[in-house]
């Protein structure tokens, strides 16, 4: 093991600010003993691993506090060195105090992420499962901690590891074709390698599919609500949101900037894009607001067209035109408290129609229960990638694989197709820290909080 990786080094593990209860952690070689140093109680190094000890830190016989320690040794723990969590009262002079004596023992401050670095290094889990730990901390919907959860606990990571072992195998034969190149042999039968790399890229595929539906789970679905002045734009945030986060008047053009608030649906983060209605006009402001409300459009997972006539919805017809193709588009009637459009008007329309009365709140559990499905839909993957850096490097092994393909159906020879495979399994094992760089370690480590 590195010696940097031996010393002992400490930081607080929850959230600085006052608060009932404090968690100091602290890992290493000696980490146990340097605890015990300034601990009055259960002698630590003779306890058993996984156990929790009552007794006080103390400082040249004084007392600092009365404390929890909870002992893990070495292998038995996260970052599988012998490691010790001090549990405190929450002050923030406390909490010094305590980081003081450890130092002066010998410790140091934790950089920021580097418990969860050392518990890669040392085998605990792989890079996307560490990388999964900070997802699983900054989780903040059902649907972001369940997938967070879900590469945690190794499902991304199995996925991975059963491709890149079905690619050695062939790897490996081919390597050994060009040891036995004078011979003219063929290890690696073509036509088993095609159906191989051909069912490696149908897996892959999906995963590279999932990122978009990934990135909305972590960041939020962006659904942009555009129409034409005074057709209850705002009135519809405000009751999407249950509050008054919009001004609503019966003046047209009352919305003049793009207004955007978070709420969460059936476990999904959904961030609501209330924009300036889209018209013609010379005021400047105005003028400005309606170019935002294009660009949030255009930003849009989800772009709502919200009318409450057959004029408005002719109008915001012309408007979707410009939209790219994939844009997922809703229409919706609002004002059905005031007067329906007829049914049959509709259905020429072919377009499926939620109505709706943003004032009444009638009609807002179809408007949600649709979004949700229209998110849930993206997917059909079980595993779902989030993180940009894993995205990347699929689409880097997917192009590589296709190379691998191409140079089957062209007949290319065992050492351009050994690049080739060489190359794919070089980025798959990027993706789950196989092969790692200290720059890569640094910059994905330096993104955790301090005490993780």
């Amino acid at each position: 093991m590195p010696i940097h990786q031996q010393e002992v080094i400490c930081a607080l593990a929850t959230p600085s600010g006052v608060g009932a209860i404090a968690v100091i952690r602290v890992s290493g070689l000696g980490s146990i003993s340097l605890v015990k140093s300034i601990f009055k109680g259960k002698n630590l190094e003779e306890a058993e691993s996984h156990t929790v000890h009552f007794g006080t830190i103390q400082s040249a016989g004084e007392i600092i506090d009365e404390v929890l320690v909870t002992v893990f040794k070495t292998p038995k723990s996260f970052t599988k060195e012998d490691s010790i969590e001090i549990s405190c009262h929450g002050s923030d002079y406390i909490i010094r105090q305590i980081l003081k004596l450890l130092i002066s023992k010998g410790a140091r401050i934790a950089k920021p992420g580097e418990f969860t670095q050392r518990a890669f290094l040392n085998g605990q889990f792989d890079l996307v499962q560490a990388e999964a730990v900070a997802a699983l901390i900054a989780a903040d919907s059902q649907a972001s901690h369940k997938t967070a959860l879900n590469q945690l606990r190794g499902g991304f990571s199995r996925k991975l590891a059963s491709l890149r072992t079905e690619l050695i195998h062939f790897a490996s034969l081919i390597e050994l074709e060009l040891d036995f190149g004078e011979e003219d042999v063929e290890f690696a039968q073509r036509d088993d390698l095609r159906r191989l790399i051909e069912a490696l890229l149908s897996t892959i595929a999906p995963l590279i599919d999932s990122f978009d539906f990934g990135n909305a789970l972590k960041e939020g679905v962006p659904v942009a609500i555009i129409g034409s002045p005074n057709v209850g734009k705002s009135t519809l945030l405000n009751a999407l949101l249950n509050e008054e986060k919009a001004i609503v008047t019966s003046i047209a053009g009352t919305t003049r900037d793009v207004i955007e608030d978070t709420i969460v649906l059936e476990g999904l983060k959904f961030r609501f894009i209330d924009t300036a209605g889209i018209r013609e006009t010379t005021d400047l402001v105005e003028s400005i607001g309606i170019e935002r409300s294009k660009a949030a459009m255009e930003k849009a997972d989800i772009v709502i067209f919200l009318f409450d006539s057959l004029e408005t919805l002719h109008e915001n017809q012309q408007l979707a035109r410009l939209l790219p193709s994939e844009k997922q588009v809703l229409y919706v009637l609002n004002k059905i408290d005031i007067g329906e459009i007829a049914p049959e008007s509709l259905e020429a329309l072919q377009n499926d129609i939620i109505s709706i009365s943003a004032k009444s709140q009638t009609g807002l559990s179809d408007l949600t229960n649709k979004l949700v499905s229209m998110v849930y839909g993206q997917s059909a993957s079980d595993t779902v990638v989030t993180n940009l850096r894993h995205y990347e490097h699929l689409v880097k092994t997917h192009d590589a694989l296709q190379d691998v393909l191409n140079g089957l159906e062209t007949g290319v020879t065992g050492d351009f197709l050994a690049q080739d495979i060489r190359l794919s399994l070089h980025h798959l094992g990027e993706i789950t820290g196989t092969i790692v760089t200290d720059d890569l370690l640094d910059n994905i480590f330096s993104k955790f909080c301090i005490g993780k």
